[in-house]
C-alpha cells in the first residue's frame, strides 16, 4: 500500500511584518543610497508577497520595524547570536504544526514510530527531534532522521524517507516536521542576489502524520512516487553557504531560464517512466522561489493560472518559507475542492528539482 498523509499541520509566528515594513527593513541593512533604496522598494513589491512572520519580531505591530525587530541594528549579528534565536525559536514553531497534524490524523503521539526532521536554517544538537520527543512525550524509541541543509525542496526528500520506512515497515508510522526559520539570515550590505533573497523569506513549520494505512477521511492523498534531477551546469546559480554573519543566499536571475530549459523534458520522462503524462496532473504544488521561478514553470509546462493559484496565494499570505512551503501548499489543497494526479514539485541549490506524484482525492 502507498503511502498515505493522515493529517498535516501548518504554523506561523504569531507576529507578521507587511510589505511596507519590509521595505523599510530592506533599505535599512541593503541601501546605502536613494537610487538603491528605490530598487529595494521594486525588487520588494516584485515578489509579491504581503506579509511574513519573524520570530524576531516584538509584539507592537504599531512601532517603526527597527523597534520590532530590534536584532538588527546598526552591526549585522554573528552566525553564533542567529543560531541562538533559532535554538530559542525553532522547536516551538516546530510543536505546534505537530501537535495539529496529530490531531488531524486522531493518533497519540505515542504511536508515532519514525520521526522525520527537516530544517536548512539552523542547527543544534540536541535539536528540535529531541524537543518534539519530549514536548510531544513521543516514544523513546522513536527512529530519528534528519535532512538537512537541501534547501527549499527538502519536504520531499524527507517524504522520500517516510514513503521509506512505511515500505519496509508495514506498521510504521512517520511524523514528518519541517521547520524553518529564515529570517535568522538577513544579509547586509548591497548585494543584488542577496536583497532578493532577503525580500523573498520568511519563517514557518509544516508537520505531516503518514503510513500505509488508509485515512479515514474525506480527504485522501497518497504518494506514488517521487523523483530527483541534477540540471546540468548550473552548480553556481544558487547556493546556500554558512558565513561569519548568518548563512548566505546566492541566487542569480539566471534561475528561471535554467529551469524553464529543462523541466519540460525531464519531468515528460520522468512521468512516462511512472505511467503518466502531463495532461493528466490535475493539481500543481509548486513552491513558489519567487513570481519568475514560478512563470517560468507555467510557460515550461504550459500550466493555466489556476494552476498555480494556491502556490501564489502561500507566497502573498506567507513569503518563501524554505521547505516548508510546499507542505503549506499541500495541505491547503488537501481541504480544498482538489482531486485527480497532484504534482509537488521544488527546486534547491545545485540546481536540483525534486517532484512528488500523489493521488489526490476530496469527497466533499
Amino acid at each position: 500500500m502507498p503511502l498515505t498523509i493522515r493529517g498535516m499541520g501548518t504554523a506561523v509566528p504569531e507576529q507578521q511584518v507587511n510589505q511596507s515594513d519590509s521595505m523599510a527593513l530592506a533599505e535599512l541593512v541593503s541601501a546605502d543610497s536613494p537610487e538603491r533604496a528605490a530598487l529595494v522598494r521594486r525588487i520588494q513589491r516584485r515578489t509579491q508577497v504581503q506579509n511574513r512572520g519573524s520570530v524576531l519580531l516584538g509584539d507592537d505591530a504599531s512601532e517603526p520595524i527597527s523597534k520590532r525587530l530590534p536584532f538588527y541594528g546598526a552591526k549585522s549579528p554573528t552566525t553564533a547570536a542567529r543560531m541562538n534565536e533559532f535554538d530559542h525559536h525553532a522547536s516551538a514553531l516546530a510543536i505546534n504544526a505537530c501537535r495539529l497534524a496529530l490531531e488531524e490524523a486522531e493518533l497519540a503521539a505515542d504511536v508515532i514510530t519514525h520521526l522525520v526532521t527537516v530544517c536548512c536554517t539552523g542547527f543544534k544538537a540536541p535539536g528540535v527531534d529531541l524537543a518534539l520527543i519530549d514536548q510531544l512525550e513521543l516514544d523513546p524509541g522513536v527512529q530519528r532522521t534528519h535532512v538537512g541543509f537541501m534547501g527549499c525542496h527538502g519536504a520531499l526528500n524527507g517524504l522520500r524517507v517516510a514513503r521509506a520506512f512505511a515500505e519496509a515497515d508495514a506498521n510504521a508510522v512517520v511524523l514528518l516536521c519541517s521547520v524553518e526559520l529564515c529570517s535568522l539570515h538577513l544579509h547586509y550590505g548591497w548585494d543584488p542576489e542577496k536583497v532578493v533573497a532577503n525580500a523573498l523569506f520568511a519563517d514557518g513549520a509544516a508537520a505531516l502524520v503518514a503510513s500505509q494505512a488508509l485515512a479515514e477521511s474525506k480527504q485522501s492523498l497518497t504518494l506514488k512516487a517521487s523523483g530527483s534531477t541534477v540540471i546540468p551546469n548550473t552548480s553556481s546559480l544558487m547556493h546556500w553557504q554558512v558565513g561569519d554573519h548568518g548563512f548566505a543566499m546566492g541566487l542569480s536571475p539566471q534561475v528561471p531560464e535554467a529551469i524553464a530549459d529543462a523541466l519540460q523534458p525531464w519531468l515528460s520522462s520522468w512521468l512516462r517512466g511512472h505511467g503518466s503524462d502531463l495532461t493528466e496532473i490535475r493539481s500543481w504544488a509548486l513552491h513558489p522561489g519567487g513570481p519568475r521561478i514560478l512563470q517560468a514553470c507555467a510557460d515550461a509546462l504550459a500550466l493555466k493560472h489556476e494552476h498555480l493559484a494556491e502556490s501564489r496565494s502561500i507566497l502573498q499570505a506567507h513569503g518563501n518559507m524554505s521547505s516548508a512551503t510546499v507542505l503549506f501548499i499541500l495541505e491547503r489543497m488537501r481541504h480544498k475542492a482538489c482531486s485527480g494526479p497532484c504534482l509537488a514539485l521544488a527546486f534547491g541549490p545545485g540546481l536540483c528539482a525534486e517532484v512528488a506524484l500523489f493521488d489526490l482525492c476530496n469527497s466533499n
